[in-house]
């Protein structure tokens, strides 16, 4: 998957972060942009979650939406 696929199935997904982790603000989506890491980070310090609990969200919300970064 390419660079424009995965922004453009962020576009797509944006509101599906939003509505499983409603804390996240417009300016966290603008910084994690597709990028997984950054999601997981931002969960992590939105949520005040460990490293492991914010990687396991993010990998349950991905199973179910069937998303690929």
């Amino acid at each position: 998957m390419n660079k424009d696929e995965v922004s453009g199935n962020w576009k797509q997904f944006k509101g599906k972060v939003k509505e499983q982790w409603g804390k996240l603000t417009d300016d966290d989506m603008t910084v994690i942009e597709g990028k997984r890491d950054q999601l997981v980070g931002k969960v992590q310090e939105r949520y005040g979650y460990a490293r492991d609990k914010a990687e396991k969200e993010v990998s349950d919300w991905e199973t179910r939406n069937k998303y690929r970064w």
